[in-house]
Formats: structure tokens, sequence, C-alpha cells
């Protein structure tokens, strides 16, 4: 099969080695270390249900809950009574502000988050929420609404009615997983899902300043794929994130998921498999592998599909609950990393119960691109004691963090190669639920580790939802 060929033996030869891709980071360069430096209440009673063992607003593929722009941070979520609420504060401040934008939450169902994005060419905030494989209800502010926060009132009248559309457009009536993603030029992406799960492709639309253009589907559903077990012949790639670096270039691990349990030794497991990369250099136009080739174009015939050449970096069948939608993040010499998850080979060759087996075995590990091309993997000594998600973050040293399930905080430094991953915060006090949703933009901007978590609660009964402030080396 020609999927595997080009890179599964180099990433394998390359676990968890200090050689190559340790960089080169100056002797005063300090290691990873993150300094609680305050703790906020977004809401003491936001809504709480548990859907696919998590929370609709702490999912950790969220894109963005939480972000931070001209000095102010902006988080997004639905109170007890299921409205969808923006707030924002001024970097520093103890309380948010808060409006409701017009729009009630309809389904107990965790994959309908909030996601929110910020049109630099006109200064809005736009919100996309409440969608699973239907349709979508967008927002957005004012113009100029962010460029001035501290001169404009925070009011619902700053905000647009609720649409269905983008400004009249259509997309599908089957959409999930909005992500709002910044172009170099300030312009607005919209990153999605066409279709189910198992049966989907991702897609693209841009926002230009005045209007929204549907650039199109960039992946492919159809095609083979076969394991030791049986086939498959439909399926959708997941993606870890999807973001431009510094230097322009768009980012994106995956992995795919098979709509056939054929594949799978075991129905109890999950059809997730190999962990894949892709990447393009013209604003998500066309697509390209790790060696450079075209392997899809947005819009056209020809997608990125299970059976093309050169996408997976680290392979691994469907009977290790791999888990999808992790996290990515691009160092400053614009170098993709990733956390992947999954149970390893040594508790077993047969996952039959993904929630159960990733919670007693799963272990997350560290896949980067060092500076010579070469793929490198280290497993995280850390257990997940969860089956859910782990974020990723890395310092202006290109430090590794990873933000764990119920808000353990590991790191790892670039002078060590990655690999003197050790626990630096172990959560305790926050009495988080499990995922958290990580503000990237912040990190980048002011060297702080900002996360939103939601504290444990039973059944359906509300229960506080925060944001915790981490200084980063300075």
């Amino acid at each position: 099969m020609r999927r595997r060929t080009v890179l599964a033996t180099a990433l394998l030869s390359a676990v968890a080695g200090p050689g190559l891709g340790a960089g080169t980071a100056r002797a005063a360069d300090p290691g990873p270390s993150v300094t609680l430096t305050g703790t906020t209440t977004l809401d003491s009673q936001a809504i709480f249900f548990v859907s696919y063992d998590g929370l609709v607003n702490n999912n950790a593929f969220q894109k963005n809950g939480l972000l931070t722009y001209k000095g102010y941070q902006y988080a997004v979520w639905y109170t007890a009574d299921r409205n969808a609420v923006v707030g924002r504060r001024a970097l520093g401040a103890t309380t948010w502000s808060t409006v409701k934008v017009g729009h009630t939450l309809r389904y107990n169902d965790s994959h309908n988050v909030i996601s929110m994005g910020v049109s630099r060419i006109d200064g809005r905030l736009h919100l996309n929420m409440d969608s699973h494989s239907d349709g979508f209800t967008y927002v957005k502010s004012v113009a100029g609404l962010l460029d001035n926060p501290a001169g404009l009132s925070w009011t619902t009248s700053r905000f647009g009615a609720p649409q269905s559309t983008l400004d009249g457009l259509t997309l599908t009536n089957q959409f999930t997983y909005p992500q709002f993603i910044a172009t170099p030029e300030g312009r607005l992406q919209l990153s999605y899902r066409v279709g189910i799960s198992g049966n989907g492709r991702n897609a693209l639309a841009e926002y230009n300043g005045s209007t929204w253009t549907a650039l199109g589907e960039w992946t492919s559903s159809t095609g083979t794929y076969t394991s030791e077990h049986g086939s498959s012949t439909a399926r959708n790639m997941y993606l870890h994130g999807i973001d431009y670096d510094r230097g322009g270039r768009l980012h994106s691990f995956f992995t795919w998921r098979e709509q056939s349990n054929a594949v799978m030794c075991n129905s109890g497991g999950i059809t997730n498999h190999d962990t894949g990369y892709v990447y393009s250099d013209d604003r998500g136009r066309t697509w390209r592998n790790n060696a450079g080739t075209v392997v899809g174009t947005t819009g056209g015939s020809d997608r990125v599909s299970v059976t093309d050449a050169g996408l997976v970096v680290d392979p691994l069948n469907p009977d290790h609950s791999l888990m999808n939608q992790e996290s990515q993040f691009t160092d400053s010499a614009g170098l993709p990393h990733a956390i992947i998850s999954y149970v390893p080979g040594r508790f077993g060759q047969c996952t039959t119960n993904y929630v159960a087996n990733r919670t007693a075995g799963g272990r997350a590990f560290h896949v980067r691109k060092n500076s010579s091309g070469t793929w490198q993997k280290t497993e995280i000594p850390v257990p997940l004691n969860s089956s859910q998600r782990t974020k990723l973050i890395l310092d202006k040293y290109d430090n590794a963090y990873a933000i764990f399930p119920f808000g353990r905080i590991a790191g790892a430094s670039k002078a060590s190669g990655y690999t003197d991953w050790k626990l630096l915060y172990d959560g305790s006090g926050l009495n988080a639920f499990g995922e958290v949703v990580t503000d990237e933009t912040r990190v980048v901007q002011d060297g702080v580790l900002s996360f939103m978590y939601q504290e444990k609660s039973s059944g359906t009964t509300p229960s506080p939802l925060r944001v915790v402030d981490f200084r980063l080396p300075a």
C-alpha cells in the first residue's frame, strides 16, 4: 500500500532519540516552567452535561474558545439557561464583562461548541456555534469592535443578529467542527467538516472584510483502506488543528476515521488510524505532503485521500484507540509539533473499550519535525488517566508544554531535544472535569498560558467555569 511507504521508517527510527532534532538552544535559554498567577471566574453556574465523554464548554478541539487580541482576552460559553455568551476582560483584570448574543443551545451534545475568530482586516469578532452534522449559527460583531475595546461599550447591540448562513453564503446542511484561522494578511478563514463521522470531507471558507466565499472541500472520503482485519471504503480526516506559522505556511496534522468497524480487532474500540501531516503555502488552495508533492486542491477534483503517498508520519493500526482532534503547534522556525495519544502495545494489541482502555493505559506522545526534516516521537511519561485530549503549546524559547486532562501540565525543553518531559503542575485545587481550552494567541503575545476549564459536577447540575493563568519563562 502506497500510503505507508514514505515516512514510517524515518519516524520509527527516530523515536525518543535526543540526537537529531534537538535543535540549537542558547546556553542562557531557560527550560520550561509555569508559575500560577491567578484564576478568574467566567460563570459560577455554567451549563454542565456529559456527552461523548466531554463538555460543550470545554472541548479541546474548540478553536478558539478563548483568545487574546490587542490587550483584551475573550471567552465564549453557554450559561445554565443555555444562552450563548461572549465575555471579555482587559489583560490582568479579575472580572469579565459578558453579553448574550441571541442564541440558545439546542441539544445536549458536547460537539455543539462555540468557536471564535478575529478578522484583523476590519476588527470584527466572529462566532460559529451549535452544530453537529446539521446547520450552524453564525454571529459577528460590528467592524472595529476589537480594535478599540476600551473605547467601545461591550453590549449586545455591538453584535448582529444570529444567522444560519455566513452573511447569505450557504455551506452545507451537515456542518461540524468550526475552526477560525486568521491569514497573515488579516483575512479570516473557516475550517469545517461536511458530512458525518466516518464519511465526511474537510472544507474552507474565507472572509475578505466584506464577503464570505466558499473555497470548497479539500479532503476525500472515498478510497479503500485495508487493515489486517478487514476493509473500509469511507472515512473522514479528523484535524489535530489547522494553523499558520510565522512564515505563512498552513499546517495540519490529522488522523483518519474509517466508517466500517471491519478494520478493528474489536467493535468496542475506535476506527481511528495513523497520524498524517499536510501543509499549504498558498493559503489553503493546494495541499502538499511532507515531501512537497501536491496531494490535493481545495475545491478541485483531486483531494487529499487515504490512498495518497507520503501522508503518514506515524503509522498505527485501528486497534489502539488513537484519539482524533488532539493538538498541534508550530515553533519559532515554523516546524510543526503535535500531541497524539493512544494505548501503547505494551498494554495490549487490541482495545475492546476505547474509553476504559484509554483511561487505564493511554499515553500521550510528542511528534515533531526537526530542523533536518526528520520526524521524531517521544512518549510523555504522564499517564492520561482519562479518555480525553491533551493540548500542546510552545513558549518563546520553543520549550513544549502538554496540558493534560484535569489541568495537569508537563513540559520538555528544546535544549534536550524534547526528551526531558516532566510534570510541572499537577492540577490540584482546580477540580477540573477533563479537557481544557487553551488560549493559543496569548502564549505568543505575552508569554502567558491561559486555559479555560469547568469544575466537576454530576448529572446536569451547573458548575463553575474558570480561566487560570500561568506565567511562562520570560
